[in-house]
């Protein structure tokens, strides 16, 4: 593997930010970022990320393509959950292995995101509906991880709580960053080029500002998480970076043979590879209070999130640029 693909990855300055924002607390420095701000970054993304995917979609339409890419994530979303829960519990028990499933059938838009910063900065092209598709690949593993609970328990004899499938489906299609993805894409695909064009000084130039200063906070939270990672042991912290490798594997099998371009090829990769630190933990929270959020947020963003912004965004693409060619 070129050296030259992952120095051209870690020396991203928003990559960069977030190592500075993890070697704050290793060293023990009283770096922080006031609380409201990290939500305003994050909402800053999400909008800026939709718009200009629903921009992009505006342009390329709805065709047999976009639509193949589209199934295909809608796939992997269905999938990973399934055979990730069969493989977790091995080690531990159904309330954690379907929060962990979960957590790692789901997405990160974050890291998504960062995966888009690095194509622009090679100069490789990827379409708009590749947003459409991160959209549509968060919420299936929620839904599937409280089926599993659901099935699972009462066949294990556990009626202790009743599952509220109205609160639990309101909290997988409606969450935040799903609800204000949906809304700036469609708002994207409606006002089209002019509209794009009306928002990129805010949207559009200032993005990897406002990225930088999100990864620096995600720096200072991931460093902090590491040391919870003692009580979850060598098999969940092995998990934590096999499956992900795994899973983009599995995408770019599935890439590969329904033809999709090397960009939307590597896009797919790593949301397959990514895993969720706000929808899924949020829900589970909510409707798998049973499960111990000290394992599967931890091994989320301590070890999946730096892994992959660090080393699997390179990774993945060096493997499609090998077999694409």
């Amino acid at each position: 593997m070129n050296l030259d693909i992952i120095a051209q990855n870690m020396l991203n300055p928003p990559i960069l930010f977030f190592f500075l924002g993890m070697l704050a607390v290793f060293l023990k420095s009283d770096l922080s970022i006031p609380q409201p701000l990290p939500k305003f970054f994050s909402l800053f993304l999400l909008i800026a990320i939709g718009l200009h995917g629903g921009y992009e979609l505006s342009k390329s339409g709805l065709d047999l393509y976009v639509l193949k890419a589209l199934l295909l994530a809608m796939f992997m979303a269905t999938l990973v959950p399934i055979y990730s829960y069969f493989i977790l519990r091995i080690k531990l028990d159904i309330y954690n292995s379907v929060a962990v499933a979960a957590t790692y059938g789901s997405i990160s838009a974050v890291t998504f995101i960062t995966g888009i910063t690095y194509l622009q900065t090679i100069g490789v092209e990827y379409g708009g509906y590749m947003v459409a598709a991160m959209t549509l690949m968060e919420s299936p593993a929620i839904v599937i991880g409280l089926v599993f609970a659901a099935l699972f328990t009462k066949k294990d004899g556990d009626k202790s709580s009743k599952t509220d499938w109205k609160e639990i489906l309101r909290e997988a299609f409606l969450n935040p960053s799903v609800f204000l993805l949906i809304g700036a894409l469609v708002i994207g695909i409606l006002t089209g080029e002019k509209g794009w064009t009306s928002m990129e000084p805010l949207f559009g130039a200032l993005f990897k500002g406002f990225l930088a200063f999100f990864l620096l906070d995600m720096g200072l939270v991931a460093a902090r998480k590491l040391y919870e990672l003692k009580k979850v042991g060598m098999f969940l912290i092995a998990f934590a970076i096999l499956m992900p490798m795994f899973n983009a594997s599995v995408a770019v099998a599935l890439a590969y043979f329904f033809e999709l371009t090397k960009g939307d090829a590597f896009l797919l990769a790593l949301l397959s590879g990514s895993a969720s630190y706000i929808a899924v933990p949020a829900a589970m929270r909510l409707s798998v209070p049973q499960a111990n959020p000290g394992i599967y947020l931890p091994l989320s963003l301590a070890i999946t999130f730096p892994f992959n912004i660090s080393l699997g965004i390179p990774l993945y693409y060096f493997f499609i640029n090998t077999i694409w060619g």
